[in-house]
């Protein structure tokens, strides 16, 4: 007799594999997950390299494709020190705590339809979920934590102030990040990650949910802790963030679990929004066959590295944002609109489905409405004393008082919001003085 496990009998299709497909399917989606931070750590130096006009790992194997791997292994052999303040159970655990949901998220991910594994007819998906995509959120919440964690455990003053931002930051955008998520629910009828995936075989929900699309992104960047939001481990105040006092394979797990979040994210922008292993438009029309069999892999994987490269790419063009401006962008911004465009959502689908309203009108609303989320969105607040002449603003201060090359502080001391600008003296207004040209007595311009 076969044991079955992992029992779904609200989705189907699930529930019916055989012990020994389920443990290849995690052993395959384990493997991929670690080959994946491999590639993307490589990825990632070799993208900013080009773009930083350096050449990146090219020395350890073909192209410095092995250069992640030596790096790997260098971790692994350093010395693993645990600061004498630390609480150290918990100081080992959080890393652990971190990187295991990384891994335990990509369970309910859909890779492609059904499949024949060896006369076995089963889903290239570990497994499904009346509620999957709650499923996703509620892990990806429990490896926040492990940061948190890992910055209260360590004893140090950094670490700890990188955990609070870690959790303030968890809080704000990931109530963004699952509003987003509620007109994809609306549309689809399911929060199953095989449904939803389904339902998007005409039309993908990143054309039809526009808004929530460009709010996701924005949000997964923020919850992946990714340049510009990578405010808990931000190495200009805060040395290097959470993991400060971590070495060795601690840190590695750490390192594990920021790339693998991409990844996990990544899938979900997707499953969600690009029609999952579905192949891109006009595909199918010239190969009916390209959403059968193996060849679904190749489209996921190809729209995962996609986003991958939008995580590569906002780190070597962007700056960080400053802290306040990133919870303001969070609670001020993103929330208000999300709340706004699920009210939208919900009543463009009550009109749609009982057919009350003309196509024509109900498309020229969703242009209007797509012209209003884009003013509000990126047109930002008047400034605190624009509308003050400059005069007001009191003398130009000396760039060089109080000590060069720390510049003095505005007129009524620091700033709130965003900074006005300032104006220095230049160097060339200051009299030269005779020591300083090299000169000396007697001697000629020339000679000078």
């Amino acid at each position: 007799m076969t044991t079955t496990i992992l029992a779904s009998p609200e989705v189907p299709g699930f529930g019916a594999d055989p012990w020994w497909l389920v443990v290849g399917k995690a052993l395959a989606i384990f493997v991929f997950l670690v080959l994946m931070t491999l590639f993307t750590i490589w990825a990632e130096r070799r993208v900013v390299g080009r773009m930083q006009h350096r050449i990146g790992p090219n020395r350890v194997g073909p192209a410095g494709l092995l250069q992640s791997l030596a790096d790997g292994i260098k971790l692994a052999l350093k010395e693993d020190i645990i600061p004498k303040a630390a609480d150290k159970v918990v100081f080992v655990l959080a890393p652990i705590l971190s990187v295991t949901p990384s891994f335990m998220a990509f369970a309910v991910m859909p890779f492609g339809p059904e499949v024949s594994v060896f006369g076995h007819r089963t889903n290239l998906q570990l497994t499904d979920l009346p509620v999957a995509v709650l499923y996703i959120l509620a892990v990806a919440s429990v490896g926040i934590y492990g940061i948190v964690l890992a910055g209260w455990s360590s004893g140090s003053t950094y670490p700890l102030l990188g955990g609070l931002r870690s959790s303030a930051q968890m809080i704000s955008y990931e109530v963004a990040m699952g509003l987003s998520f509620v007109g994809v629910f609306l549309y689809a009828g399911s929060m199953s990650t095989s449904e939803i995936v389904a339902a998007q075989g005409d039309m993908w929900y990143a054309v039809v949910l526009f808004p929530s699309f460009a709010i996701y992104l924005i949000s997964m960047v923020g919850e992946t802790n990714r340049a510009p939001f990578d405010l808990p481990e931000a190495e200009g105040e805060l040395v290097g963030g959470f993991h400060t006092e971590y070495s060795s394979l601690k840190f590695a797990l750490f390192f594990l679990a920021e790339y693998i979040n991409m990844a996990t994210v990544s899938a979900l922008a997707t499953t969600l929004f690009l029609g999952g292993w579905h192949a891109p438009w006009g595909i199918v029309n010239i190969w009916p066959g390209a959403n059968e069999g193996y060849w679904p892999l190749l489209w996921f994987f190809g729209k995962v590295l996609f986003f991958v490269f939008i995580f590569i790419w906002l780190r070597g063009s962007l700056p960080r944002l400053r802290y306040d401006q990133f919870m303001h962008f969070g609670w001020k911004r993103l929330i208000p609109i999300s709340l706004v465009w699920i009210v939208a959502v919900a009543t463009i689908r009550s009109l749609t489905t009982n057919d009350t309203i003309d196509r024509r009108y109900l498309l020229i609303g969703i242009g209007v409405l797509a012209v209003l989320f884009l003013v509000f969105f990126f047109v930002g607040e008047p400034k605190e004393g624009d509308e003050e002449p400059a005069l007001a603003r009191g003398p130009v201060p000396d760039a060089y008082a109080g000590g060069f090359p720390v510049p003095p502080l505005p007129a009524g001391g620091a700033v709130r919001g965003a900074a006005g600008r300032l104006e220095f003296r230049s160097r060339a207004d200051e009299p030269v003085p005779a020591s300083a040209t090299g000169s000396r007595p007697g001697s000629t311009n020339e000679e000078s």
